[in-house]
Protein backbone atom coordinates (compact mmCIF):
# COMPACT_ATOMS: atom_id res chain seq x y z
CA UNK A 1 0.00 0.00 0.00
CA UNK A 2 1.29 3.37 -0.66
CA UNK A 3 0.27 6.68 1.38
CA UNK A 4 0.70 10.37 -0.28
CA UNK A 5 1.77 13.00 2.17
CA UNK A 6 4.25 16.42 2.45
CA UNK A 7 7.72 16.11 2.23
CA UNK A 8 9.74 16.86 5.19
CA UNK A 9 13.04 18.13 5.90
CA UNK A 10 14.09 15.08 7.58
CA UNK A 11 13.16 13.18 4.71
CA UNK A 12 16.75 14.62 2.99
CA UNK A 13 18.78 11.27 3.14
CA UNK A 14 16.22 9.29 2.03
CA UNK A 15 14.80 11.95 -1.20
CA UNK A 16 17.97 12.54 -2.52
CA UNK A 17 18.62 8.79 -3.75
CA UNK A 18 15.25 9.52 -5.77
CA UNK A 19 16.38 12.31 -6.89
CA UNK A 20 19.41 11.25 -8.40
CA UNK A 21 17.42 8.49 -10.12
CA UNK A 22 15.40 11.24 -11.49
CA UNK A 23 17.76 13.39 -12.88
CA UNK A 24 19.60 10.33 -14.24
CA UNK A 25 16.17 9.22 -16.39
CA UNK A 26 16.53 13.08 -17.71
CA UNK A 27 20.34 12.57 -18.48
CA UNK A 28 20.57 15.65 -16.17
CA UNK A 29 23.13 17.66 -14.16
CA UNK A 30 22.38 19.32 -11.35
CA UNK A 31 25.22 21.44 -9.24
CA UNK A 32 24.70 20.23 -5.50
CA UNK A 33 23.85 23.88 -4.95
CA UNK A 34 20.81 23.92 -6.66
CA UNK A 35 19.89 20.33 -5.44
CA UNK A 36 20.00 21.51 -2.35
CA UNK A 37 18.36 24.96 -2.75
CA UNK A 38 15.81 23.05 -4.49
CA UNK A 39 15.49 20.38 -1.19
CA UNK A 40 14.96 23.62 0.68
CA UNK A 41 12.35 25.14 -1.62
CA UNK A 42 10.03 21.71 -2.01
CA UNK A 43 10.39 20.60 1.79
CA UNK A 44 9.63 23.65 2.85
CA UNK A 45 6.98 25.53 0.60
CA UNK A 46 9.53 28.33 -0.30
CA UNK A 47 8.60 30.01 -3.26
CA UNK A 48 5.48 28.71 -3.99
CA UNK A 49 6.58 24.62 -3.93
CA UNK A 50 4.97 22.43 -2.69
CA UNK A 51 6.59 18.82 -2.29
CA UNK A 52 5.01 15.34 -1.67
CA UNK A 53 6.86 11.98 -1.33
CA UNK A 54 5.08 8.17 -2.14
CA UNK A 55 5.95 5.83 0.86
CA UNK A 56 5.87 2.10 0.81
CA UNK A 57 4.33 0.18 3.50
CA UNK A 58 7.46 -0.66 4.89
CA UNK A 59 7.91 3.68 5.62
CA UNK A 60 10.22 3.30 2.26
CA UNK A 61 10.31 6.57 0.23
CA UNK A 62 9.16 5.62 -3.11
CA UNK A 63 8.48 8.85 -5.06
CA UNK A 64 7.81 12.15 -5.14
CA UNK A 65 6.07 15.33 -7.11
CA UNK A 66 7.37 18.97 -6.97
CA UNK A 67 4.77 21.18 -8.03
CA UNK A 68 4.65 24.85 -8.19
CA UNK A 69 2.12 27.37 -7.57
CA UNK A 70 2.46 30.76 -9.62
CA UNK A 71 -0.04 33.44 -10.63
CA UNK A 72 -1.37 33.51 -14.02
CA UNK A 73 -2.88 35.78 -17.05
CA UNK A 74 -5.42 33.99 -18.00
CA UNK A 75 -6.97 32.89 -14.49
CA UNK A 76 -7.92 34.80 -11.40
CA UNK A 77 -6.79 31.69 -9.67
CA UNK A 78 -2.97 30.46 -9.88
CA UNK A 79 -1.93 27.48 -12.10
CA UNK A 80 0.35 24.35 -10.53
CA UNK A 81 2.78 23.76 -12.56
CA UNK A 82 4.14 19.90 -11.86
CA UNK A 83 7.40 20.22 -12.63
CA UNK A 84 8.93 17.01 -11.04
CA UNK A 85 7.42 13.02 -10.76
CA UNK A 86 9.59 10.27 -10.04
CA UNK A 87 8.78 6.81 -8.62
CA UNK A 88 11.52 4.42 -8.65
CA UNK A 89 11.44 1.04 -10.32
CA UNK A 90 10.56 -0.83 -6.94
CA UNK A 91 7.56 1.31 -6.92
CA UNK A 92 6.13 1.70 -10.24
CA UNK A 93 2.93 -0.06 -11.17
CA UNK A 94 1.65 0.13 -7.18
CA UNK A 95 -0.62 3.10 -8.07
CA UNK A 96 2.49 5.55 -6.60
CA UNK A 97 2.28 8.27 -9.56
CA UNK A 98 -1.49 8.05 -9.94
CA UNK A 99 -1.57 8.81 -6.52
CA UNK A 100 1.14 11.14 -6.09
CA UNK A 101 -0.46 13.09 -9.38
CA UNK A 102 -4.17 13.01 -7.37
CA UNK A 103 -2.44 14.57 -4.35
CA UNK A 104 -1.20 17.15 -6.67
CA UNK A 105 -4.52 17.68 -8.20
CA UNK A 106 -5.77 17.85 -4.45
CA UNK A 107 -3.59 20.94 -3.21
CA UNK A 108 -4.31 22.56 -6.75
CA UNK A 109 -7.95 22.52 -5.65
CA UNK A 110 -7.37 23.20 -2.18
CA UNK A 111 -5.76 26.30 -3.23
CA UNK A 112 -8.30 27.25 -6.33
CA UNK A 113 -5.90 26.87 -9.07
CA UNK A 114 -7.22 26.93 -12.32
CA UNK A 115 -4.59 24.73 -14.43
CA UNK A 116 -2.41 22.00 -13.52
CA UNK A 117 0.09 21.50 -16.30
CA UNK A 118 3.25 19.36 -16.87
CA UNK A 119 5.41 18.49 -19.75
CA UNK A 120 7.25 14.72 -20.08
CA UNK A 121 9.83 13.91 -22.85
CA UNK A 122 8.09 12.38 -25.93
CA UNK A 123 10.17 8.88 -25.32
CA UNK A 124 8.38 8.33 -21.55
CA UNK A 125 6.17 5.81 -22.86
CA UNK A 126 5.21 3.96 -19.50
CA UNK A 127 4.22 7.70 -17.28
CA UNK A 128 2.66 9.29 -20.82
CA UNK A 129 0.61 6.19 -20.85
CA UNK A 130 -0.40 7.03 -17.27
CA UNK A 131 -0.63 10.45 -17.76
CA UNK A 132 -3.19 9.92 -20.65
CA UNK A 133 -5.57 8.59 -18.28
CA UNK A 134 -5.44 11.63 -16.15
CA UNK A 135 -4.76 14.83 -18.07
CA UNK A 136 -5.50 15.69 -21.96
CA UNK A 137 -2.35 16.18 -24.11
CA UNK A 138 -2.79 19.43 -25.62
CA UNK A 139 -0.96 20.89 -28.96
CA UNK A 140 1.61 23.40 -28.05
CA UNK A 141 5.00 22.62 -28.24
CA UNK A 142 7.54 23.82 -25.80
CA UNK A 143 10.56 25.94 -26.85
CA UNK A 144 13.91 26.86 -24.54
CA UNK A 145 16.24 29.13 -24.35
Amino acid sequence: MTTIRELRTEDRDAWAPLWRGYLDFYRAEIADEVTERTFARVSGGEDGFHGIVAVDAYGTLVGFAHAVFHPATWSAGPYCYLEDLYVERAGRGTGAGRALIEAVYAEADRRGAARVYWHTQEYNGAARSLYDTLAHRTSFVMYVR
